[in-house]
Formats: structure tokens, C-alpha cells, sequence
């Protein structure tokens, strides 16, 4: 018998397991997730003028614009697509908190840098994984994927590879105009390796929730989503 997974809970649940990812690999120092590598270099930029400019602010003023582009694309600005501004603000405050937390373990040997690494592209897909299991709107990373995969009728998990490798191309080119030509400020080799294996692991990561758990509504409020 599969358990009962109530979706508001995987909302709240998910955007932490994200946050939590995303702090770990950017400890390890491998290279951070393609998707959130743009978000970082732009708070690694503008922090140089303005130091309190966080990562987490980034991650939503960048979801904003996405958001903005998703609507002049679709030709249409639905209520679900200012819901995910939200859900980015949210997420970009815990990712703050559990980065400050983060920051706190002293500086440490390659074997530990590897595990957090490891944790952190794995607890990411897991955290990315809950969220495509409710309806309240997700982040303008995850909206996207969904909205262009429902136009086109594609596989969700072979949109978000797509994607992935998108967003580390534009993240390489924003590395070399921000910083000069060769350097890879928040990409590393662990960014490619993410990027190739992060469609795949999210999906097995969805097999395993829908296997040990029912995803059902708490609330009747799917319908202000939409």
C-alpha cells in the first residue's frame, strides 16, 4: 500500500530539498547546478558594487525576467505564472537561511567536498522531483520545462535536460563576459556532469515518490493555480 503524500506538503518540502542541494554543491565548489549558475554569477557580479546583494535575491530577480519572457512567448499572462514569482521568493529566502547555515562548517578536506557534492546534485533532483508532484505553482526554472513541454507534447524529464544544457551554455557565456574570456566563475567540471545526468536522476527520483507514495490535494484550492 502507497503511502499518502499530501501536495501542499510536497511544495514546502521541495523547495527546501532544493534550497539544501544547492547550498551543498555550492560548498563542494565542483561546480554549481546550470540551472541556478546563471542566478550566481549574477549575485557574484553585482555583490562585488553591493554587498548585500544575496544569492537568493538573484535567484528571484532572475526568475522575475524568466517569468516576463514566458508570458511575451506563450502571448498570454496566466495567474499560475505570478504565483511562481512567489514560490521563487520564498525559495530564494531559504536558500539564504541554509547558505548562512552552510557557511558555518569550516573549510574541509576533498573527501567531504565530494559527499556534500554528491548530496547536493542528488537532494536538488529530489527537491526538483516533489515539486513537479504539486499544483501550486513551482519556480519559473520548473514552469518553464512544464509549459513547453505541455505546448509541444514532449517528456517532461527530456525538457528539462534540454533545458539544462541551455542554461549551461548561457551560463559559460555569462562567466566570460562578467569575469574574461576562460574563466569559469561557478562552473566547473561538476556543472557538466550535472547537466548530463540531472534529467535522468530527477526522473528516477519521480519513479521512487510515485512508488512509495500517493501524491493527493489537502486543500481544494488547485483551481486559483491554474
Amino acid at each position: 500500500m502507497k503511502k499518502t503524500f499530501y501536495t501542499e506538503l510536497a511544495y514546502l518540502v521541495g523547495l527546501t530539498t532544493l534550497a539544501l542541494g544547492v547550498a551543498l554543491t555550492e560548498y563542494a565548489d565542483f561546480g554549481l547546478s546550470m540551472v541556478v549558475a546563471p542566478a550566481y554569477l549574477i549575485h557574484l557580479k553585482i555583490s562585488q558594487y553591493f554587498s548585500w546583494f544575496t544569492f537568493g535575491m538573484a535567484e528571484y530577480c532572475l526568475q522575475a525576467l524568466l517569468i516576463i519572457i514566458l508570458s511575451i512567448t506563450m502571448m498570454r499572462c496566466k495567474i499560475k505564472y505570478l504565483f511562481s514569482f512567489v514560490t521563487a521568493f520564498i525559495y530564494g529566502n531559504i536558500l539564504d537561511v541554509i547558505m548562512k547555515i552552510i557557511g558555518l562548517v569550516p573549510e574541509s578536506i576533498m573527501s567531504l567536498r565530494i559527499i556534500f557534492y554528491i548530496l547536493g546534485i542528488t537532494v536538488s533532483a529530489l527537491g526538483v522531483s516533489f515539486i513537479f508532484h504539486t499544483y501550486i505553482t513551482p519556480e519559473a526554472y520548473e514552469l518553464v520545462v512544464k509549459e513547453i513541454a505541455e505546448k509541444t507534447n514532449k517528456n517532461i524529464h527530456v525538457v528539462k535536460t534540454i533545458y539544462d544544457c541551455s542554461s549551461c551554455l548561457i551560463a559559460i557565456t555569462m562567466s566570460f563576459v562578467f569575469f574574461g574570456f576562460g574563466v569559469f566563475e561557478g562552473i566547473k567540471f561538476g556543472t557538466f556532469f550535472c547537466a548530463l545526468i540531472n534529467g535522468w536522476l530527477i526522473g528516477r527520483c519521480s519513479k521512487l515518490l510515485e512508488k512509495k507514495f500517493e501524491f493527493k490535494d489537502a486543500l481544494s484550492i488547485k483551481e486559483k493555480f491554474e
